[in-house]
């Protein structure tokens, strides 16, 4: 089943990358060395932490340039899209209302170019933008650079681990994510729970993920993709694996059960879980996601989350 990515991966300790910092306003440098050359096996099998970490900060390095430039037109470089069906918070309001969001320290996680952290900027927000992807915050900084005659100025960009986050207790108001981190983790517990330290009590924890169900269905975005193929309830990793066996790109599966059991386990109760509706408006194919598909099935699940 081969899943067409979201915004970001963060899985891997690594070093903070602020705006301005020095080559900043220069080109992108090439990608990092090591893509293989020739196409990955797909497979199931099991794959731990650090292989996991290890494949989605490769994978992301190798494939942000090709990321932006076929999806950045549709995610903007300033909107909050939730997932490929096109929700946007600022009219969904998971987040809670947009006014609401002025002077608020906000952690978003698996932020790639950092589009949604630039929306919430706008709002007079405070977001910092965490990814495992040197690659995508180098978009980000050239978003920024861009940009920097108008918005809210650079965003603050930190590489670094989800399931390690380099932020003292109770540092954010709100944190948030959109397809970054989380399906790409061996232990989303382990998010949840970094999460829960750096979130100040009540605060909110909304993110969006593959919607559990498609992990039964091709990930094709035709009528090929309408029919069972594979167990719900089969856990065990999607691994795209080079010639030598090394994992090149992770995701892993989780029951919707096992969703909110991890939020639970995570310190989080559980306010919303929503699953947007595909909308007419929206003719676009993104991997499996396709208009057929999402006037039938669900693709994407968002948790709505507070923390105790």
């Amino acid at each position: 089943m081969v899943q067409e990515h979201m915004p970001g991966a963060t899985d891997e300790p690594g070093a903070t990358d602020e705006p301005g910092a020095p080559g900043a306003t220069e080109d992108l440098p090439t990608p990092i060395a090591g893509e293989p050359e020739d196409e990955p096996t797909a497979t199931r099998r099991i794959a731990d932490d650090a292989e996991s970490s290890r494949a989605s900060r490769g994978w992301w390095d190798r494939n942000a340039d090709e990321y932006q430039e076929e999806h950045g037109g549709f995610l903007g470089d300033d909107r909050f899209i939730w997932g490929p069906e096109g929700l946007d918070e600022a009219e969904a309001g998971l987040l809670g209302p947009a006014d609401g969001l002025k002077g608020l320290d906000v952690l978003e996680v698996g932020a790639g170019a950092a589009q949604c952290s630039r929306w919430l900027a706008a709002q007079g927000a405070r977001p910092v933008a965490l990814d495992i992807s040197h690659r995508q915050l180098r978009h980000a900084l050239r978003i920024d650079t861009e940009a920097r005659t108008a918005g809210p100025g650079p965003i603050a960009l930190v590489q670094a681990d989800a399931t390690v986050l380099p932020f003292r207790d109770a540092s954010f108001d709100l944190a948030c994510s959109a397809y970054g981190a989380i399906p790409f983790v061996a232990d989303p517990v382990r998010v949840m729970r970094e999460v829960h330290r750096v979130l100040r009590p009540g605060a909110r924890w909304v993110f969006s993920v593959t919607h559990p169900i498609r992990w039964a269905f091709p990930d094709e975005p035709g009528p090929e993709g309408l029919s069972v193929a594979a167990s719900y309830f089969d856990r065990t990793p999607y691994v795209e694996q080079d010639e030598t066996g090394r994992a090149v790109y992770v995701e892993h599966h989780r029951t919707l059960g096992d969703r909110v059991r991890d939020v639970v386990a995570g310190g989080f109760r559980l306010l919303d879980l929503v699953e947007p509706e595909w909308p007419a408006w929206n003719d676009q194919e993104w991997g499996g996601w396709s208009p057929l598909r999402g006037n039938l099935i669900p693709g994407t699940a968002i948790f709505v989350c507070e923390r105790g």
